[in-house]
């Protein structure tokens, strides 16, 4: 199988077709939105990716083509990698674009086709949303599940050296699943069926989620006891023999902002509620407005109304651009209820992305001279590398809140700045809550 199409060019759909492109396959990229497929068109990727850039200017017209629909003679394999989003509300997923692909294919290709569901789906979703539309029209289907696992800033690397996890719809689908896989991937997982496969990436992903929310919690405990959170953690974990405590941070992007209801959803009505997963995404979408509640409280008692902040992507390191979870949305609310103008910056985020978000786009330095405060949401390593000595001498600012801890805290409180992170202010003082005997 050497001609693959690849349905969706968001960021899996996009990566992967980068990776197989260079592997010398011939990739046929679909995507509907027009804007999209313009720029791809041209070889410039509308996500940032490391290396994906180099792949579409190098390859695209050659081996690697991009259109709204998938060539009329079919493909050996269709890979689906579009998006399957929660409702805001109801926090239900939503699957009619998985739908929309599978009836794509069943048009647009034929029974010897192998058809791939990479998107992250609930638990059941290939073989009750996928499979019927590909049997109405074939009378048969050869499928597979290969969830897709990589992280952001390190996917095409991650596409060849992570083990790949494919469970089919029988025998045939699977070996062809595991041939189609091998031309890239060092190693491939072959599982059970279609169900184990997608469970497989929820569970990645609710882990991961879970693993960040108790060092949320950690945190959210020493900034009631006044106690230092990185302190706590980092005698915790020295040199002893079961599993770290992951350090304080905002958890967003597109998977584990999602995925987590993805898993809740798996389990149907009237089924086990799995309460630690549901838990513990509560409290990572809580703490972003805990902090920006926090950092209105800090402003009030420094004096001020302006607030700088770096990092509007859901992440620094690995670099993104990528906006799905990102804390700021769920702190703008707060800020603006209580009057503060906020100004913005992050290395990859254009200006309109974040005026779109209610910020003013400026630069670090401008950030620090025309602001009360600096709120630091992401730790880029654009951030790490600031001279804060340096830009807050002259300045306004009066606090700032550093969520990672990447700045040098005495150069900050030695120009007279407040001086605090998540679950942490050397301001406040101990304190010892009495115990029933």
């Amino acid at each position: 199988m050497r001609r693959i199409g690849i349905i969706g060019m968001g960021y899996v759909g996009l990566t992967l077709a980068a990776g197989m492109a260079r592997k010398g396959y011939e990739v046929h990229g679909v995507d509907i939105r027009p804007a999209v497929l313009e720029s791809l068109s041209r070889g410039r990727p509308h996500i940032f990716e490391p290396g994906v850039e180099e792949a579409f200017g190098e390859l695209i017209g050659k081996n690697l083509v991009v259109a709204s629909e998938l060539p009329a003679d079919g493909v050996d394999a269709a890979v689906i990698c579009v998006s399957t989003p929660i409702d805001e509300i109801t926090r239900e997923p939503d699957l009619r674009n998985l739908a929309a692909a599978a009836r794509h294919v069943a048009e647009r290709c034929a029974p010897s086709t192998l058809v791939v569901v990479r998107s992250t789906v609930p638990v059941g979703a290939s073989r009750s949303v996928v499979l019927p539309p590909l049997v109405a029209g074939w009378g048969s289907a050869r499928l597979v599940m290969a969830p897709e696992r990589t992280i952001q800033g390190q996917a095409l690397r991650e596409l060849v050296d992570l083990p790949q996890v494919v469970g089919g719809l029988d025998e045939e689908s699977l070996e062809l699943g595991r041939a189609l896989f091998s031309g890239f991937a060092k190693q491939i997982v072959a599982v059970s069926n279609l169900e184990t496969a997608e469970l497989v990436k929820l569970t990645n992903n609710c882990h991961t989620d879970v693993i960040y929310s108790f060092g949320n919690e950690v945190a959210m405990l020493t900034e009631r006891f006044g106690l230092d959170p990185l302190e706590v953690i980092r005698a915790t974990n020295l040199d002893y023999p079961r599993p770290d405590i992951a350090k304080p941070g905002y958890v967003g992007g597109g998977c584990l902002s999602k995925d987590p209801y993805l898993m809740i959803a798996s389990s149907g009505a009237g089924g086990p509620v799995p309460h630690l997963i549901r838990t513990a995404r509560e409290l990572n979408e809580e703490l972003p407005v805990h902090v920006a509640h926090r950092m209105v409280e800090l402003m009030r008692a420094t004096g001020g109304s302006t607030l700088t902040v770096l990092g509007w992507a859901y992440k620094g390191w690995p670099p993104t651009d990528d906006m799905r979870g990102t804390p700021i949305a769920a702190m703008m609310p707060v800020f603006e209820d209580a009057g503060i103008t906020v100004l913005g910056h992050d290395p990859l985020v254009g200006a309109d992305v974040i005026r779109a978000y209610g910020g003013r786009p400026v630069d670090p330095v401008s950030g620090f001279r025309a602001a009360d405060a600096v709120l630091v949401i992401t730790d880029h390593p654009q951030y790490r590398a600031l001279d804060v000595a340096g830009l807050l001498r002259g300045s306004p600012v009066r606090v700032v809140f550093d969520s990672w801890r990447i700045l040098d805290a005495a150069a900050v409180t030695g120009c007279g700045v407040r001086y605090a992170g998540l679950g942490f202010d050397p301001m406040v003082r101990p304190t010892v809550t009495e115990v029933p005997a």
